[in-house]
């Protein structure tokens, strides 16, 4: 097995992020995408300020087809440097309010908030006035689903479920006064966290509708999940009720085997996946996956119908209260699962090397040689963006 601190490390044989947000701060996009050593990043977009700030870098620098990379790792066409994702986090499931179903009745802003926010604010005037007046759902899933067809290759995301958040205090003048204006709008910045959580229930409906039309247009998803775990399995399972593929046992694969004309392996494929629409994504990836090693068996399970992938973080996964449970997960998993992201918020040196380091951790975890690392998890990437092929 190669050194891991001595040896050149094989930029050239293609990193990909799979997880990251440099359009929180605007100024370092792209001259600082450019600089990077780092192939392909994978930006998310979380809220409304920064769909079309993704869109834009999108235009000048996304890549073009499913093939981006030679053997080698040289990128088929030198612009192409960014995927897309288009999603609504859960830290901004609040500012949308469920207009689908034609039963739906239009609410004041107040009682919208009061309706979704685990602690009513009812007593609190100033937090509520603070609030901005909430958007239609439908609208944002037309918005995602035009920018979908904009980009072919576009994801969906960064979506999920996070039951630790709280809201951010209002802006205090002085806040406003000092606030840097190189960070992107919308976000908590500086600002105090308040008592405020949104109701699990709320954050489960706009994570599943934007499920669906991830399944409708078939795209892979990023997912957030913090601290509930059991719930966006079950959030996710409900996509795909109905779609799962038949397990079928060793004893009853080794029967079939022996009769003329019993169906083959494909046929355990539910044949339902051949519908025109599906409401579910094709691909999966948990990123900065925090769960316990018990649960890969869920998702990992045959009679899953999407193909889920596993992404870990320097920022998240290896910090010292996550690492040994972090180290146990990546342990367990199939080499054909894992990616390697940044989380990071801005594009640059950092990025780097916080990618650098996360596949270090990684190969070393595995096993692995580092060049066999890279180019493992560079061929994980495209299957999870594009599919298997």
């Amino acid at each position: 097995m190669a050194s891991f601190e001595n040896d050149v490390f094989p930029w050239e044989l293609g990193v990909c992020d799979a997880h990251c947000h440099p359009t929180d701060v605007m100024s370092s996009t792209v001259d600082g995408l450019l600089a990077m050593k780092t192939r392909i990043l994978t930006i998310m977009a979380t809220r409304t300020e920064d769909q079309e700030l993704v869109a834009s870098v999108a235009s000048r620098l996304s890549v073009p087809k499913a093939d981006v990379f030679s053997s080698r790792g040289q990128l088929s066409h030198s612009s192409a440097r960014i995927i897309p994702s288009f999603g609504w986090h859960p830290w901004f499931s609040h500012l949308l309010y469920d207009d689908r179903s034609s039963a739906s009745e239009f609410v004041s802003k107040e009682d919208h908030y009061k309706q979704v926010l685990k602690q009513s604010p009812a007593a609190d005037s100033s937090f509520l006035s603070a609030l901005p007046d909430p958007l239609p759902l439908s609208g944002f899933l037309t918005s995602l689903r035009g920018n979908l067809e904009r980009f072919p290759h576009a994801l969906v995301g960064e979506l999920g479920l996070d039951k630790v958040f709280a809201l951010p205090l209002p802006w205090s003048v002085e806040q406003l006064e000092g606030r840097d204006m190189m960070l992107t709008p919308g976000g908590r910045e500086t600002r105090g966290l308040s008592p405020y959580h949104v109701r699990p229930e709320h954050q489960k409906a706009i994570l599943q509708a934007q499920l669906n039309v991830a399944g409708e247009m078939q795209r892979s998803v990023s997912v957030h999940g913090v601290q509930a775990h059991g719930l966006l399995f079950e959030s996710l399972r409900e996509t795909w009720k109905g779609f799962e593929n038949e397990v079928v046992s060793n004893r009853t694969r080794k029967r079939r085997g022996s009769v003329e004309g019993a169906h083959s392996v494909e046929d355990e494929i539910n044949p339902m996946l051949k519908a025109a629409v599906l409401p579910f994504p094709p691909r999966i990836c948990l990123h900065s996956y925090s769960g316990p090693p018990d649960a890969l068996r869920e998702y990992l399970h045959a009679s899953v119908p999407a193909d889920v992938y596993y992404s870990f973080s320097m920022l998240i996964n290896f910090a010292p209260a996550t690492a040994t449970r972090s180290t146990e997960v990546i342990k367990a998993l199939p080499d054909d699962k894992i990616l390697a992201e940044s989380d990071l918020h801005a594009a640059g040196q950092e990025m780097d090397d916080l990618l650098k380091e996360v596949i270090l951790r990684i190969c070393s975890i595995k096993g692995w040689d580092v060049a066999k690392g890279v180019l493992q998890l560079r061929n994980n990437w495209v299957a999870f963006v594009f599919g298997k092929t």
